[in-house]
């Protein structure tokens, strides 16, 4: 559990995605429901790599994951200038599909420390017990400090300007994100030809 929950808070990628559904997505309960259908994707095909079901490179995978940060940013600016689209209208869909490919890099992390061959089912349900908690202290903390924000500039604008604040902010973030995931993007596609 303890390895899940390191590898989800030290696995920038992994919280840069979550960070973007919680920006893109603006109501608690569809925050809910998208990181609950992250969840069930990613825990999915972490089982299926870890137990031998299904193989998958390793460096394509991590590559994708880059490109799914890239989307969710970009469709964050995209909504935030008044065109939502799939992503925005059903992030829950966009979560699950894009999960499927985390579950894989969740995979490869595992691999590369091991599992004990005897207790193989039960470390990894405890491994993804301990990234679930990981990520919901995360999002618990991004939901905190977004209303501690919230509730600090209430007292001083009018809820116009704090809704035009809080899209710019959304805004930045969602190139700040996006420009990471480029450069992962791009440094992992590289090293397919090195």
């Amino acid at each position: 559990m303890r390895l899940g929950v390191e590898h989800i808070l030290f696995g920038f990628d992994h919280l840069l995605f979550v960070l973007a559904l919680v920006l893109l997505v603006r109501d608690w309960r569809r925050v809910a429901l998208t990181v609950s259908a992250f969840t069930l994707a990613h825990s999915l095909t972490l089982a299926a790599a870890t137990l031998g079901f299904v193989s998958v490179p390793g460096p394509p995978i991590e590559a994708a994951i880059a490109l799914s940060i890239v989307v969710i940013a970009a469709e964050i600016v995209n909504t935030r200038r008044g065109s939502p689209s799939v992503a925005a209208r059903w992030p829950w869909l966009v979560a699950f599909c894009f999960g499927l490919l985390h579950g894989f890099g969740f995979a490869g992390a595992l691999a590369q420390v091991g599992l004990p061959h005897h207790a193989i089912p039960i470390a990894l349900l405890f491994f993804n017990i301990g990234v679930e908690l990981g990520q919901l202290a995360f999002v618990a903390a991004i939901l905190t400090t977004g209303a501690i924000v919230r509730r600090a500039l209430a007292f001083r604008s009018r809820p116009a300007l704090l809704q035009q604040a809080a899209n710019k902010f959304h805004v930045m973030a969602a190139y700040a994100i996006g420009a990471v995931a480029s450069f992962w993007l791009i440094e992992r596609t590289s090293a397919f030809f090195v």
